[in-house]
C-alpha cells in the first residue's frame, strides 16, 4: 500500500515541476532568454519522461492518470505563482491623471523611478501621462506611492521586452 501511494504522489509532484518549469520556460522564451529556456526545457522533459511512463507502465490502475492530470492542473497553478514572485523583467507603467502629476512625478523621482509626462486630450479635456519604465518586482512600490496621491488614477502595465537608454535606475533602498 505504501508503494501505491508513493507511487501516486511521485506522479503528481513530478508533473507539478514538469508543468512548473514549462511555465518558467515559456517566459524565458518570450523573453528572448534562450540559454535559460533550453536548459529548463531539458529539465521539464526529463521530469516528464519519468511521470508519463510510470502512468504508461501503470495504465489499469485510474488514479494514476488522475495524478497526472492534478499534477497538471497544480503545476499550472505553481508555476505562475513561482514567476509572480521571481518577477523576472522589465515593465513600462502609465498612469493617467488630470491632476497631482507634478507632486506624484516629483514623489517617484526621489524614489529612484525615471518619469516621462505627456500632456494629452481625453473625453473629459486635458489629462497628464505618467510613464515610468521599471524592473517588475519595484512594481509594489510604485503602486504604493501612486496610490497614495489618488486611488483614481487610470493606470495600465505592459511588458518591455527590451529597453535602450533613458534613465532606468535600480531600486532605492532606504
Amino acid at each position: 500500500m505504501l508503494v501505491l501511494v508513493l507511487s501516486y504522489l511521485l506522479i503528481f509532484f513530478a508533473r507539478v515541476i514538469d508543468i512548473s518549469l514549462a511555465t518558467i520556460r515559456m517566459i524565458m522564451v518570450v523573453r528572448g532568454k534562450r540559454m535559460q529556456a533550453a536548459l529548463i526545457g531539458f529539465m521539464e522533459a526529463l521530469v516528464f519522461v519519468v511521470a508519463f511512463s510510470r502512468v504508461l507502465n501503470h495504465m489499469d490502475d485510474p488514479i494514476n492518470v488522475l495524478m497526472f492530470a492534478s499534477g497538471f492542473a497544480t503545476g499550472n497553478y505553481v508555476g505562475m505563482w513561482v514567476e509572480e514572485k521571481m518577477a523576472l523583467g522589465n515593465i513600462i507603467v502609465q498612469a493617467i491623471t488630470p491632476t497631482h502629476y507634478q507632486d506624484l512625478t516629483d514623489s517617484l523621482r526621489e524614489e529612484g523611478f525615471g518619469v516621462t509626462i505627456v500632456q494629452g486630450y481625453g473625453i473629459k479635456g486635458i489629462n497628464n501621462l505618467v510613464n515610468i519604465t521599471l524592473q517588475r518586482k519595484r512594481m509594489g512600490k510604485l503602486m504604493r506611492i501612486i496610490d497614495n496621491y489618488d486611488k483614481e488614477i487610470f493606470v495600465t502595465v505592459t511588458d518591455a521586452r527590451a529597453i535602450r537608454g533613458g534613465y532606468f535606475s535600480p531600486s532605492k533602498r532606504k
